[in-house]
């Protein structure tokens, strides 16, 4: 009629237990092997340590034969003023301690390195680490694997040489900028690498807003870095202008509608062009509006001048457009059926194989509104692999840009570093340098790095 914990409880002293032995326990994750026993017959035959703290007596005793050796050093006839701190009593009867043997004695250091070697494995208990007391189970353990060398982080590296940049008319100075896109990933994978290819005459139109240049501002070729290639890379190039009055189509719209051949018959229309030009950049050179773009499918140059046996020239334009420079085309059929060529998105890709080639871009799009923004230009990079007709309802702008892109050397000559610093060799500075351009990856990348601390002294 007992509570049933009640009878549980009488149970576990009333009943017999069964003893249960795991079999293959000691093969489990949870197996200690260093136990208590096992501890403790390692321990037999080890000599008794005993340290200065163990044979320290107590406070008491301690503190009275402090006070009586104070008492036994003061006298009145050795310190007239009676002071203890200036007693000399303990010096005359103290003993010196006995000398080291051997202390001063010279000796090679790969002896003493031996002696203190055969010492250390002199009565060394074959298990030492064993005698520690285990960890407990529910304790934590991190264990940290060896790390790498500090070094710096380079992916494939791809130099593009830009040589050349000509527009059906010359009024106005252009700027241009090249940087790298992750189609696939949707980012941005490299800082923008901005050149100059003006004239000299036409960069006189911005003298009065022209300070003294920079060596590291006058550089027209780059080096790109990509630790993960892949077929879902572009390299977009931007066009900038002046900033004057007027919309973006307004602006464009002479470089759309005057071509070469017509120079001579719109003269005058030209020259009034070029006096607003002029105009516009006394007064407002310091400023820049966005102008044109286009993009360049980094793999299918990479497959196209792997597939010729010398280095060539590739051309890439719109085929609905006619002009006089379309007229004057010569790339090779080859050249062009390579680039017509598609590829899959999940293959390996390798920049570092290919041969040189000399890249002529006839294909650039009118800036449509203020701002191309990321989200408006991945679209139009998605659609550049395939006929779409988001592209076909953008105005293009006749112009003729060359680059000129190859695998980067081992040890580049007048190179600079993302920071501005020149990379050895670099002996004359002002020859125009190469830029290496830093890298956003579009995944982790794992860089080792070191921390130095100083201390106050250091400092001092």
């Amino acid at each position: 009629d007992t509570d049933t914990h009640v009878r549980d409880c009488v149970r576990s002293y009333t009943e017999d237990w069964a003893i249960v032995n795991r079999k293959y326990h000691k093969l489990g994750t949870g197996f200690n092997p260093n136990t208590l026993d096992k501890q403790k017959e390692r321990q037999k035959g080890l000599p008794k340590q005993v340290f200065e703290a163990d044979e320290m007596p107590d406070s008491s005793s301690y503190q009275d034969d402090q006070d009586d050796l104070k008492r036994r050093s003061m006298s009145i006839d050795d310190t007239p003023r009676g002071s203890w701190a200036c007693s000399i009593f303990d010096l005359k009867n103290s003993l010196p301690d006995p000398l080291l043997p051997h202390l001063l004695d010279r000796a090679p250091n790969e002896e003493i390195d031996r002696h203190n070697e055969d010492q250390r494995n002199a009565s060394r208990h074959r298990e030492v680490f064993a005698l520690h007391p285990a960890l407990d189970e529910e304790e934590p353990i991190e264990r940290h694997c060896v790390p790498e060398v500090p070094k710096e982080h380079f992916g494939q590296r791809l130099l593009v040489k830009c040589l050349s940049l000509k527009f059906e008319i010359e009024i106005e100075p252009i700027f241009a900028s090249l940087a790298l896109y992750d189609v696939k990933e949707k980012r941005k994978i490299s800082e923008n690498f901005f050149f100059d290819l003006n004239s000299e005459q036409i960069k006189g139109m911005l003298r009065p807003h022209i300070q003294t240049a920079a060596i590291s501002t006058l550089a027209r070729s780059a080096i790109f870095s990509i630790t993960y290639p892949s077929q879902d890379i572009f390299l977009v190039i931007k066009l900038e202008k002046v900033l004057q009055q007027g919309d973006i189509g307004e602006c464009a719209e002479p470089y759309m509608v005057f071509k070469e051949s017509d120079a001579s018959k719109n003269k005058e229309k030209l020259e009034k062009l070029r006096s607003q030009s002029e105009q516009f950049c006394q007064r407002l050179g310091r400023y820049r509006m966005p102008f044109a773009w286009t993009a360049i499918h980094l793999m299918n140059i990479v497959n196209s001048a792997g597939s010729l046996e010398r280095d060539t020239e590739l051309e890439m334009s719109l085929s609905e457009r006619k002009g006089s420079w379309s007229e004057r085309r010569n790339s090779s059929i080859m050249g062009r059926r390579s680039l017509e060529r598609t590829t899959s998105g999940d293959e390996s890709c390798s920049l570092t194989g290919f041969r040189p080639a000399t890249l002529t871009i006839t294909n650039f799009f009118k800036q449509e509104g203020d701002r191309l923004s990321d989200e408006d230009l991945f679209k139009f990079l998605a659609d550049m692999r395939r006929p779409s007709s988001v592209l076909r309802r953008l105005r293009p702008i006749t112009a003729q840009l060359k680059l000129d892109i190859s695998p980067a050397p081992e040890n580049p000559h007048y190179c600079l570093t993302p920071d501005l610093l020149q990379v050895k060799p670099y002996p004359d500075s002002r020859v125009r340098p190469t830029r290496e351009i830093l890298e956003f990856p579009a995944r982790d990348v794992y860089v080792p790095n070191t921390t130095y601390r100083y201390t106050k002294t250091a400092l001092v």
